[in-house]
């Protein structure tokens, strides 16, 4: 794959920008504008990948994250889990590793994603 230059960058920015005020839902996927919009779109991925790569959330990101969107506090994470109050603090502090169960628990009732389990 061929690397984009921050030229070429810009310029799938400004096109972007004009493209979007031509192309709408109602825009057949094979109509010149659609295909031209998705070229587009494809040179400005190309370029964020490779100079602004977001990685995963830690573990610890993620939980804290379905803390605050469930409303839990670490005794309501605790019983959830099936584990104790000072056992979620040490996963948050990193002092422990968590177990295969806190695993699949975290993934079954916190909806977390494995390759952020494991990582």
């Amino acid at each position: 794959m061929e690397t984009v230059t921050h030229k070429a960058f810009v310029k799938a920015n400004i096109r972007l920008e004009k493209l979007l005020k031509e192309v709408d839902n109602d825009t057949s996927e094979d109509a010149p504008l659609m295909i031209e919009l998705l070229e587009v779109s494809d040179i400005i991925e190309q370029y964020e990948e490779a100079h602004y790569p977001i990685g995963l959330p830690t573990l610890t990101e993620m939980i804290e994250l379905r803390m605050f969107e469930m409303n839990l506090k670490r005794k309501d994470l605790a019983v959830l889990l099936n584990t104790n109050s000072s056992r979620i603090s040490d996963y948050l502090n990193g002092k422990r590793e968590i177990t295969l169960s806190v695993a699949k628990a975290l993934h079954q009732k916190l909806n977390i994603d494995g390759d952020i389990i494991l990582q």
